[in-house]
């Protein structure tokens, strides 16, 4: 599922080629993607611009020069491709939304949704999320403060939207790893020292995993070199069996509270 750096990845690339300009076709392949009538939808959205584009968490969220939102989560499997119908990706599209001779395609959206939401339900959904991670008002001070009102397991908290936004099951694994804590280690049992070193790990990863382009299949668009890059960088997750980066250690691959959790039992401890 993508995550923080994958979203954040794609409303800069979004913010550099839709704003202001005309949607002029809507394409809705799957009505169950969005939230209201199909007819409704491309009423609303033909002639409309995008006036800003905003990531929240795991969300993107399109302002309308209505006020309205377009409230985007591409859960498991979802992705955008902005191309011509000559570049049409070959994938299934749930939605198309045209602007002038490109199209954004919304890929994969079997889970993933494409909401036409008010200011007021938009505003509604976000304010059950935690703060942003990359905030600059993500002190290690509020860091530790947040953490201080947390019982269980390091990775179950990372991943839970409601205290931090944005980080799923890809880079808690690769947080862990690079504070060198275990993800299974309990956050009230953590040191000073170690929830400093792990907020220091969790700005890194997630900032090189942004910068690079996150985990993404395929790239947003015709000569995309950044999107995806991040693949081939992480340490631990899904490399179940390969030899740890740091040292002689072997990834390891254990369930936790139903998630898949990866990482390497020499080189990560309890503190």
């Amino acid at each position: 599922m993508p995550e923080l750096p994958e979203m954040e990845n794609y409303r800069r690339l979004l913010s550099q080629h839709i704003i202001n300009v005309p949607i002029t076709g809507v394409t809705v392949n799957r009505e169950k993607t969005i939230n209201v009538e199909t007819n409704v939808f491309a009423e609303a959205l033909l002639g409309a611009r995008v006036v800003f584009v905003e990531r929240r968490a795991k969300y993107i969220l399109f302002h309308l020069y209505d006020g309205r939102r377009l409230l985007l989560h591409l859960m498991l499997g979802g992705m955008l491709f902005y191309g011509t119908e000559e570049e049409r990706p070959e994938r299934s599209t749930q939605v198309e939304l045209a602007f002038g001779d490109h199209i954004l395609y919304f890929i994969g959206l079997r889970l993933g949704y494409l909401h036409l939401v008010s200011v007021k339900e938009g505003e509604a959904l976000m304010g059950k999320l935690g703060p942003e991670l990359l905030d600059r008002r993500m002190t290690l001070e509020r860091f530790e403060e947040l953490l201080k009102k947390r019982r269980g397991a390091l990775k179950t908290t990372l991943v839970n939207q409601h205290v931090f936004a944005g980080i799923g099951n890809c880079y808690a694994d690769e947080i862990a790893y690079e504070a060198k804590l275990l993800p299974t280690v309990l956050i009230q049992t953590l040191t000073k020292d170690s929830i400093a070193r792990l907020y220091e790990a969790v700005r890194k990863v997630l900032t090189e995993a942004t910068d690079t382009g996150g985990y993404m299949e395929i790239p947003f668009m015709t000569g995309d070199t950044v999107t995806g890059a991040y693949n081939d960088q992480c340490k631990v997750y899904d490399r179940e069996g390969e030899p740890c980066l740091r040292g002689g250690g072997t990834i390891v691959k254990v369930e936790l509270s139903g998630r898949k959790v990866f990482y390497c039992p020499d080189c990560q401890h309890e503190q």
